[in-house]
């Protein structure tokens, strides 16, 4: 029993002696449950808005009236475009969605508000991996344009005019029954009398049902290829866990700063600095490896395919790889004991995976904190990845992504070049 309480003081002092490890003990958890109670309490936070691109080829009264509505909801960050550009603009990640509005919308969806002729069919292009935010667009959209079209039949100039139609269309219609026939054609004059006398506010009536069609289409790499979900869950899951491997690679060079093989080396005729370069480079090649394996497994497994540049993606693997190996080594180095290393890793790992969207989608951050990820070398990882599985883009997608990571492995392994602790006292 003495022995064991003797064992027990001894890892106390221990731990409480290390002023680095006792720091980040409490520093990590008070930090990262800050970070998500304030992220996720809802309070006081602006609303991150929905980025649509629309295109209006028909450019009547009542598109405008459309798009005025849907740019005035707060939820919609409402763009104008062209149709040869929102493919492409969705597939970038620019976008969520994109609407295209035909010619003719406006007279076609006033005409047939109460009839079930042909309506004209709006284009829905959205982003796949976004499919909750593509439901609240529908819902919105189905909302402003019942506002517009039941304002202009009810109020408009040409909703009058097309009331006036209908009613003579049904009293000289004989596939319907007289008293059919009249009821139609006192509805029509009774609605176009309101009209005129403006006794109307421009509120759909309810159970009607919407003036158009909707056609949803999914941009991805090619058209015809479905959102695998998979390709980004690897990617996440694969930077992360790649990461902390980098760190076990920092922490060995500690362990082994502790062990008379490090006596060794250090006297023998080797550069000092070329044990760090090293250590970099053989986590670059372990994390590479990684890279490659966990993507095979979801190739032959879950059917994840490199739709786009295959040599953008070796090139980011590539770029990923050596910023894991300079960021483990800047972890020992900063860190300087095994014990308070840990804490540090952990802390910075987790924080870095969380911001880049591994966990939880960019997108659902509010807007402040979207732009801010982006100083994470872990967000243009993802991306880069992104860009290079399920998005389909070419190979000048990748050459940002590979930049951002190869100058952050650079200045990472200039740091931890000038502040490792070559000294066991240091």
């Amino acid at each position: 029993m003495n022995a064991i309480w003797a064992l027990l003081l001894k890892d106390l002092k221990v731990f409480f002696r290390d002023r680095r490890a006792l720091l980040m003990a409490f520093a990590a958890p008070i930090l990262l449950g800050a970070f998500m109670g304030f992220l996720f309490n809802g309070k006081d936070h602006e609303a991150s808005k929905i980025p649509v691109l629309l295109v209006d080829q028909d450019q009547s009264p009542l598109s405008i009236k459309l798009a005025v509505g849907l740019g005035s909801d707060k939820a919609l960050e409402l763009r104008p475009s062209e149709a040869a550009v929102v493919r492409q603009e969705i597939r970038k990640g620019r976008a969520v969605a994109a609407l295209l509005l035909p010619k003719g919308f406006g007279d076609s969806a006033t005409r047939n508000f109460f009839q079930s002729g042909t309506k004209p069919t709006l284009i829905l292009l959205v982003d796949p991996s976004r499919a909750t935010e593509a439901t609240m667009l529908r819902g919105l959209l189905a909302q402003h344009t019942m506002e517009v079209v039941s304002a202009e039949v009810f109020g408009g100039p040409s909703g009058l005019s097309m009331l006036k139609e209908n009613a003579e269309a049904a009293d000289q219609n004989p596939n319907i029954n007289p008293a059919a026939r009249k009821a139609l054609k006192d509805l029509y004059g009774n609605v176009a009398t309101l009209n005129e006398t403006g006794a109307t506010k421009g509120n759909g009536a309810p159970g009607m049902k919407l003036p158009y069609e909707l056609k949803e289409e999914e941009v991805t790499a090619k058209v015809g290829v479905r959102y695998n979900g998979y390709a980004h869950s690897f990617a996440g899951m694969g930077v992360q866990f790649i990461l902390f491997m980098g760190i076990e690679g920092g922490m060995a060079l500690l362990v082994l700063r502790r062990s008379a093989l490090w006596k060794r080396l250090r006297t023998a005729p080797i550069g000092r600095h070329s044990i760090l370069v090293a250590r970099i480079l053989s986590s670059a090649v372990i994390a590479a490896v990684l890279m490659l394996g966990i993507f095979a497994v979801a190739r032959m497994v879950f059917g994840v395919r490199i739709q786009g540049s295959f040599p953008g993606f070796l090139l980011i693997t590539a770029a990923f790889a050596l910023f894991t190996g300079a960021f483990g080594l800047l972890i020992a180095a900063l860190g300087r004991t095994p014990e308070a290393t840990r804490g540090l890793a952990i802390l910075a790992t987790l924080v870095m995976v969380m911001l880049g969207g591994a966990w939880v989608p960019a997108f659902v951050f509010p807007p402040w904190l979207q732009k801010f990820t982006l100083v994470f070398p872990t967000r243009w990882a993802l991306d880069g990845l992104d860009a290079m599985t399920w998005r389909g883009l070419g190979f000048q997608a990748s050459l940002a992504p590979a930049a951002v990571l190869i100058g952050f492995a650079l200045v990472l392994g200039v740091v931890a070049w000038a502040r490792f602790p070559f000294e066991e006292n240091s």
